[in-house]
């Protein structure tokens, strides 16, 4: 998977990097109409397969896309949702996880239901949930996030007992495994329901965090919110090079957690990564997720 981002001297360059639907559309604040309108046609045709469960959004019924599983390759002991990123799908993702030395991670990565999203000026796109700015700072669109973040638990409720979940993801799939890591904190979702899975790691890459304005009263609200806050490990990267999801929102995101007392927070930074990943990031992911699953990188244990 590869991705083309223009070098210093203006020419084009490919960088060794996991594909990212904002980078082919081009997704920025001041899109020219005529721009917007182009990208929404790329979005309308792709095709992401078949279905495997509906929720409701926004007084419709969104219907979910396919979900890709990439088996371990050594004795099963964590498994991992892999959130894509805004108009992505998760056969993308699958591939480049498959390629990963962590033979004991089972990896399940879905597909967002498709629905208009306002930072598409209300073009249909694959999405977690809808979003009009990708930053800390935008709306929250608590109904979606919910759906979203209930259709990961749904998938990790399933996993044998003794095996450790987490959730990760890019960009707008950061977002959501974000969001899923601090309703495991709460206890709840947004809306008040319980939640119903522990999560032992979440990832995010080139991301925010949503929600952040009323974490900190979540939080606060009982000493089990506290105590898993400061227990659950979360590791956070963003590229200093981003003009999609800005870096000073990934690190603004990572402050707003760790003074929510999510106390066992990881945030790295690459100098000239944009809104894409590249093996040195990929590699630090692996890194993370060996020494806080407690696994190991044969594929014989």
């Amino acid at each position: 998977m590869w991705c083309a981002q223009r070098g210093g001297g203006g020419g084009g360059a490919l960088a060794p990097a996991h594909r990212c639907r904002l980078c082919v559309v081009g997704v920025s604040r001041a899109w020219p109409r005529g721009v917007a309108a182009a990208a929404a046609a790329i979005v309308r045709g792709m095709s992401f397969g078949g279905s495997s469960s509906v929720a409701s959004g926004g007084g419709k019924r969104l219907e979910y896309g396919r979900t890709h599983v990439v088996r371990p390759k050594g004795a099963h002991k964590a498994t991992i949702v892999w959130l894509h990123g805004l108009g992505d799908n998760g056969a993308s993702w699958s591939q480049l996880l498959e390629t990963l030395p962590l033979p004991n991670i089972k990896w399940i990565c879905p597909t967002a239901p498709t629905r208009p999203v306002a930072v598409f000026g209300g073009f249909p796109s694959t999405a977690w949930f809808d979003v009009a700015d990708l930053s800390e700072d935008a709306p929250d669109d608590v109904e979606g996030l919910d759906a979203s973040a209930a259709h990961v638990a749904n998938l990790l409720s399933t996993e044998p007992a003794d095996i450790k979940l987490g959730v990760g993801g890019f960009s707008m799939g950061a977002a959501t495994a974000l969001y899923s890591a601090t309703c495991y904190a709460h206890g709840k979702y947004g809306n008040g329901n319980p939640y119903p899975v522990n999560l032992s790691v979440s990832v995010g890459l080139s991301g925010w965090l949503p929600c952040a304005r009323s974490l900190k009263n979540k939080i606060e609200s009982s000493q089990e919110a506290a105590q898993k806050a400061s227990s659950v490990p979360l590791l956070l990267c963003h590229g200093k090079a981003d003009d999609v999801v800005l870096y000073k929102h990934g690190e603004k995101s990572a402050e707003a957690l760790k003074s929510t007392g999510f106390s066992n927070v990881v945030f790295k930074s690459y100098n000239r990564l944009g809104h894409y990943t590249v093996p040195e990031e990929m590699d630090e992911v692996c890194k993370w997720l060996t020494a806080n699953l407690a696994i190991s990188s044969s594929s014989s244990t």
